[in-house]
Parts: structure tokens; sequence; C-alpha cells
């Protein structure tokens, strides 16, 4: 069984059923019918991407689907929402993340990270006036990419993007081409500021109040609680704490991939919250199932990073290349040229998903393993 199908669990399941054959029989667990690119989620909220079938686009023929959502796990079965139950031999947990909600106002903005938010977001910003202030929380990827596509899409809006800082992990070469090319685009940035409440009718921040016709939050990201409601070992954050190879700490049928999993920092302090870190997890986490039933050891996890794709309207990016660590080298490639390479990069991970068996990914960075002192 498969719990969610983002870019992880999609990934998982293809994987199950390619490689495994008519041996593994892979049913897949999730909350609607359709598959999120989420990487595109800024595209869906001015209305230029399209939702993806899940059984129909991206998922193998032998795999099953359940539109459902999973309340609990139990030792070797689940429990929907419909009061169903669900057994399974082995469990992949691929869950994802969601925008975190921590914030006070927080249901006065509209979020990209999640499919209804964007929807809330697409529905709105045509009824905005010519001269309306759209406040952009957050200067991560999504703020960045949502703030850009925005102004590009509207250009009679008065787009800001708001953050303590803007694209902060990157070289100040790349941050000042970043925000060059916002501006460009439209886009008003107001970096140094502490985002402490939203308002209906602004963005309260350590400077004082902005006013907002609409906010759109895409600041940092959380994870569902099932793991901790499953009575499943978690870290600080409520991720599920795994082992080396991706099996649960203190359930050894269960695997858990992509955004909601916390790996050791040995092979997984590098990794991101992303796509490009969700599909090779959701590779190895299928390869580590197999492993198991067969009664073989499964690998270590080894995933390197190869850079960041940042789209910055239609016809405009930035492609920042990165060591296998996730930190920055010295090539950057952007204007028109960057936004091709994002948008390959976008139709490639489709593409991948239902090629699983031939799927492949970078090495990760050579870091030793601790030293057991156990005796």
């Amino acid at each position: 069984m498969v719990v969610g199908a983002g870019y992880a669990g999609v990934m998982a399941a293809n994987r199950l059923a390619a490689v495994g054959g008519s041996g593994v029989q892979v049913t897949v667990v999730n909350p609607r019918a359709q598959f999120v690119e989420r990487i595109r989620l800024h595209e869906r909220a001015v209305g230029v991407s399209r939702v993806v079938q899940l059984r129909r686009e991206v998922l193998r023929r032998d795999v099953r689907l359940r539109v459902a959502t999973v309340e609990r796990i139990g030792e070797r079965s689940v429990l929907l929402d419909d009061g169903s139950v669900l057994e399974f031999d082995y469990l992949i947990y691929a869950v994802g993340s969601t925008a975190a909600h921590g914030l006070a106002g927080a249901d006065y903005a509209c979020n990209v990270a999640e499919l209804d938010g964007a929807e809330s977001l697409r529905g709105r910003l045509p009824r905005l006036s010519a001269g309306a202030r759209v406040v952009v929380v957050g200067g991560g990827l999504t703020g960045i990419e949502t703030s850009a596509e925005i102004a590009y899409r509207y250009p009679s809006l008065a787009v800001e993007l708001v953050s303590r800082s803007v694209a902060g992990w990157l070289p100040e070469s790349s941050r000042v081409r970043i925000e060059g090319r916002l501006a460009k685009v439209g886009v008003r940035v107001r970096s140094g500021l502490l985002v402490t409440a939203i308002r209906a009718d602004g963005v309260v921040t350590d400077a004082g109040v902005l006013p907002s016709d609409c906010t759109v939050w895409a600041g940092s990201f959380g994870v569902p609680d099932l793991a901790s409601r499953s009575g499943l070992a978690v870290a600080a954050d409520g991720r599920l704490r795994t082992d080396d190879t991706l099996v649960c700490i203190d359930h050894g049928r269960i695997v858990g991939v992509g955004d909601a999993v916390a790996p050791p920092p040995y092979v997984g302090e590098h990794l991101r919250m992303s796509c490009q870190a969700a599909m090779p997890m959701g590779a190895h986490g299928a390869d580590t199932v197999l492993a198991l039933i067969r009664g073989e050891r499964p690998q270590p996890l080894s995933i390197g990073m190869a850079g960041q794709a940042i789209s910055l309207g239609r016809h405009d990016g930035l492609i920042q290349a990165t060591h296998l660590d996730d930190t920055a080298r010295g090539f950057v490639l952007s204007g028109r040229a960057a936004a091709m390479v994002k948008e390959g990069v976008c139709r490639w991970t489709l593409t991948s998903m239902r090629y699983p068996k031939a799927y492949r990914w970078l090495p990760g960075p050579t870091v030793p393993a601790p030293i057991s002192t156990a005796r």
C-alpha cells in the first residue's frame, strides 16, 4: 500500500508494480483522483496549467487507486475516513507536505502549496480591479515564482513580495539577478521584513502594516500529522523517522519517502522538500520494499542534488547549479534559456514517473555514517 500520490508516492507505486511484476499488488490511497503538479501550482493559480488525472495519465494500469484519506495506520492495516479498513503487507508512507498554518490570520490568505489554495487564488485574481495590491508572503522558491507569475499574467495589479530575505540561500550574484528580473516583470520586493500576522485588509510586519487586497501565503511548509496520530516515531517537525534505508525506525513494514520523512542526517540532511528529492526517494523506497519482500538487506539512501530551477514569469527564469549536497556552484543560467530548461524539468518529471524501471538519479555526497557505540 502507498499512502499519498505526490511525486514520491506515484514513483514508488509505479516502480513497485513495474519491477515487482505480478508478484506484487500495489494499492495507492489518496484523497483525490488527480495528481497535483506542485511545481506548477503557481501557474495553476493564474490559469495557465491543467490538472493531471492520476488513473489516466501517471499511474500504471496495474496499480489500484482508492480515493480516500487515511485516518490512522495500524500494525498491518489502515483506517480510512469512510470507516473502511484496508490491510497491507508493506506500507509506503508518502503523505508529502502542506502549507504551514501557524501564522495568526493565515485563513485570510490564499496559499499555493496546495491545489485548493491555488484554485481559490485562480478565482480571486481576475476579480481584482486595476491597481489592487497583491502581497505575496515568502521569499523562497514558491514566493518568487508565484509573485512573478501573477505580475506577468496581471500587469495591472500591484504585486509585492514580502520576506525577511529573497532567495537568501543563493549566492549574492544570483539573488541580485532574481530581484532584478522580478522588478522587470513588475514585482516590488520588500525584503528585511518579518511577517507576524495576516489580516483581512493587510499584512502585519515588524515594521508596520502593509495594505493588501489579496494576500498569498508562500512561506514555510509543514507535514500532515498522520504518523504522530498513528503512534509512529516522528522528528520534532512531525516527519516520520526512518533508518538510512528509509525503513521506519519502529515499524519494519513501513517505508517512508518524500517530504514527510526524516532519514538520518548523514544521508538526508541536504535533501530539501522538493520533487528533485521526492522522486528518487520514492524509487529508493520501492527498491527497499522489494528487498524486504525478497528477504534481502536494503541499501542505504544515496541521493545527490543537481541544481535549482526557478521560473520568473512565462519567458524568464534562473537555473542555479549545485553540488551534490545542494550548495551552490558557480554556473548560472538565466533568461529565456533558463525558462525553457525549467519547462523541460517540469515535463520530465511526469515522463520519469511513467517509466519507473529506467529512472536513475545522482549518488549523494560522501558523508561517513556515525560509528556505533553499542556493545
